[in-house]
């Protein structure tokens, strides 16, 4: 029987956490709810892990609430998760706050109803101040659509005599995507996905190059500060080499 590898709390931990949260649907279906109960429990999940989060000093979480490909879902699920930020106003913005957490929200515009953007950037503003951790919500986010925008722009600052193509670098692509704010903490350390499935579904795709991933088969709505801890638990356990050797 092979030993549970247990977190060390004076160990290596992330200092950017990325999770794309699967599972909410699924979770509902096997209680015989509707899919949108799945996703308000998901969002109490949220509340747990970047309270554990916070704790640990951890600088960044990012979860991936939705994608641009998740327009192709019915019209009710998609106008239910467009009216989650006004749960996470009322629910998690008092938690948010008690533990100096900062909201960032990556992703396009296009397609987001008035009250939705209204919300979230009510939320930001509120938490705008807080020096903690940062949630940062990639909310109608695509990782190709992110790295065609940042090389358009680059081509356009070529185009305009502010870059020459020599200049042109893995850092200034990076400069030029929606993680750019983060700075140091830009790449994620660890990527989490739960619920079972083993693929990055559009996420991050230029980031995650040498994060390590943990894949678990617990659904999202499941999630807790423990299932957390395991998960941070196993990148303790990674020799992170970067290409190179130990």
């Amino acid at each position: 029987m092979t030993e549970t590898v247990r977190f060390n709390p004076n160990g290596e931990i992330p200092n950017h956490v990325a999770i794309i949260m699967d599972g909410n649907g699924r979770w509902a279906k096997e209680r015989g709810l509707k899919r949108t109960a799945g996703h308000r429990e998901g969002l109490r999940a949220i509340k747990r892990v970047v309270v554990a989060a916070a704790k640990l000093q951890i600088k960044v979480v990012t979860v991936y609430a939705f994608s641009t490909e998740n327009w192709k879902r019915p019209k009710s699920e998609v106008a239910y998760i467009m009216q989650l930020p006004g749960l996470l106003q009322d629910e998690l913005l008092p938690e948010l706050m008690a533990n100096n957490v900062k909201v960032q929200i990556m992703g396009k515009e296009e397609h987001i109803p008035i009250y939705t953007k209204h919300t979230i950037k009510q939320v930001v503003q509120t938490t705008q101040n807080n020096t903690g951790l940062i949630l940062n919500i990639a909310f109608n986010y695509g990782g190709r659509d992110e790295i065609v925008q940042a090389t358009k722009e680059i081509c356009q600052e070529v185009r305009d005599g502010k870059l020459t193509l020599d200049q042109v670098d893995e850092t200034t692509l990076s400069a030029h995507l929606k993680t750019a704010c983060l700075r140091e903490f830009a790449d994620p350390d660890l990527l989490i996905r739960s619920s079972g499935e083993v693929r990055l579904s559009n996420f991050l795709l230029w980031q995650l190059a040498y994060a390590e991933m943990y894949f678990t088969s617990v659904k999202w709505p499941d999630f807790d500060e423990e299932t957390f801890l395991d998960c941070l638990a196993a990148y303790q356990e990674r020799n992170r080499r970067y290409g190179g050797l130990s």
